[in-house]
């Protein structure tokens, strides 16, 4: 079996000329790239320091990353209170794993991470009952930004575009006009352009007295822009579901609203997973562009740390931290995604 694998290898990188060129292009691209990269990032590199000039000026300055680290992760969150960070992720991945793998009750683990998660992980953040201190939204920043932004717009994002793909198939022309007019025109339009409309100019049309915080507007500009590109995924995966499966579903008694909900859209999800979890990984990288009004996530405070006057010049050492976290999450909802779609597709086959 080793050695069928090692020729089909073989074959598939030197198969013919071209093949073996491109092949052989790659390999001296990594032979000229990957050994001056190695020395700058671990050989010839500083690991500790109390600012740049104790870092060697040819290799990379991990000491910067290492004094800013708490910074990076939790933003401003007073130092005292980030285990209240800490237990709000912990309780959002014990309510996931389940939600996603259970084999039973999976409703009941569902309602817990739409409902539940959010008003707990709220409290634990935000503070000022049971005891806590109270925090502000301004003191969020950091990587639990990034993860507390993708999980709320997730969490009003996926109904409202099932609701879109709904819509868009129905056989009422209002409704279907309406929701193909809504999804076409934040499809349209480009998600910086949505950011500055709805964070920077919005409060400019609100009422005298009116104020609605930048984080909250975020969540919505951000819940609404993605919806539109779920609601596409989702309507493939209702299409791909034969005719004949909500047809035996009324055949037995159920009402059609009964049967597209409970019969049509689970096969639909099924099918639209890799969608769906591209969409999740593109809002995750998204919402980097929020520092760009103020919200300090963890590119946001990057940059910030990259003008403190001690760690001057390292603006490659912050860039490749960064690059790296956002990788090693991405990874995790890919490795997710696939472990979701064996499983679902096994269910299929059974």
């Amino acid at each position: 079996m080793g050695t069928a694998r090692a020729r089909a290898l073989l074959a598939g990188l030197f198969g013919s000329w071209t093949r073996a060129a491109l092949t052989l292009a790659m390999l001296g691209l990594f032979a000229l790239v990957l050994p001056p990269f190695l020395h700058w990032a671990l050989l010839d590199a500083t690991w500790d320091g109390l600012s740049r000039k104790a870092c060697s000026p040819d290799g990379a300055c991990w000491a910067f990353i290492r004094a800013r680290l708490p910074l990076f992760f939790y933003g401003h969150f007073p130092p005292a209170e980030r285990w209240r960070v800490d237990l709000a992720l912990a309780l959002l991945l014990a309510v996931a794993v389940p939600t996603l793998f259970a084999r039973h009750r999976q409703g009941v683990w569902m309602l817990l991470l739409l409902l539940g998660v959010p008003v707990l992980g709220l409290v634990l953040l935000l503070g000022g009952v049971f005891g806590l201190a109270p925090v502000g939204v301004g003191d969020w920043g950091g990587l639990m930004l990034n993860v507390a932004l993708s999980f709320a717009v997730l969490v009003f994002a996926l109904p409202l575009g099932v609701l879109l793909a709904f819509g868009r198939r129905s056989t009422l022309p209002i409704l279907r006009w309406g929701s193909t007019g809504f999804i076409e025109i934040w499809r349209g339009v480009p998600l910086l352009g949505v950011l500055f409309m709805g964070l920077v100019m919005l409060p400019m049309f609100l009422p005298d007295g009116m104020n609605v915080g930048t984080l909250v507007r975020a969540i919505v500009v951000l819940s609404l822009f993605e919806s539109a590109y779920l609601a596409e995924v989702v309507r493939g995966g209702l299409q791909s579901v034969p005719q004949g499966q909500a047809e035996a579903a009324m055949a037995l008694g159920m009402h059609h609203a009964k049967a597209q909900l409970l019969v049509v859209l689970p096969q639909a999800l099924r099918v639209s997973i890799p969608g769906i979890i591209n969409i999740v990984v593109d809002l995750f990288k998204d919402t980097t562009l929020v520092s760009i009004v103020g919200l300090a996530e963890l590119m946001g405070v990057v940059n910030q740390s990259l003008k403190d006057q001690a760690w001057l010049g390292l603006a490659r050492e912050g860039y490749v931290f960064a690059a790296l976290v956002f990788f090693i999450a991405c990874l995790a909802l890919s490795l997710t995604g696939q472990v979701l779609e064996r499983r679902f597709g096994a269910a299929r086959r059974r």
